[in-house]
């Protein structure tokens, strides 16, 4: 019988702290932070400057000037994004490990390819950034609290 008081009680205490690390701030933060699989593989980008179409660009371009993320490339024969802006200078595409990739909001190859920002961090603009305290990146890139709140947790006035 001792036995099994022992085990209720020590499933019981890990139900409620698996349940409570689920609904905890901290742990909605992070989900909020963390770019998600799902909306990442819909990204494209619209090229500032399209090149127009000839041989082995134009697998990759169409005739819109658009590149998906996650595009295949090489930066050796295609170089189809290798220091290409796009979406309105808001995106500078580079060919990292045979992929095009943002090197201005890819956590893997922020600033740079091979680049990867820390735990709690995003890239921002090029630059790996804290969005957990940060009050001009409170949660994500650019959100901003207002003045004199402060973020904590990712979140503008959190407490």
């Amino acid at each position: 019988m001792a036995i099994f008081f022992k085990l209720t009680t020590i499933l019981s205490l890990t139900i409620l702290l698996l349940l409570q690390a689920c609904h905890s701030p901290m742990a909605s933060s992070i989900d909020d932070i963390l770019d998600h699989q799902e909306e990442d593989d819909m990204v494209e980008y619209v090229l500032d400057n399209p090149v127009p179409n000839s041989g082995s660009r134009s697998r990759f371009l169409g005739s819109s000037g658009v590149i998906k993320k996650g595009t295949r490339c090489n930066a050796m024969k295609y170089n189809v994004c290798n220091g290409v802006w796009a979406n309105k200078g808001t995106s500078l595409l580079n060919c990292c490990k045979s992929h095009c990739r943002n090197v201005l909001g890819d956590k893997n190859n922020c600033g740079r390819c091979g680049n990867k920002c820390k735990f709690g961090e995003r890239c921002c603009n090029g630059s790996c950034t804290n969005v957990l305290s940060n009050s001009n990146h409170c949660g994500k890139c650019d959100r901003k609290c207002k003045h004199g709140v402060g973020c904590q947790y990712g979140f503008c006035g959190y407490a």
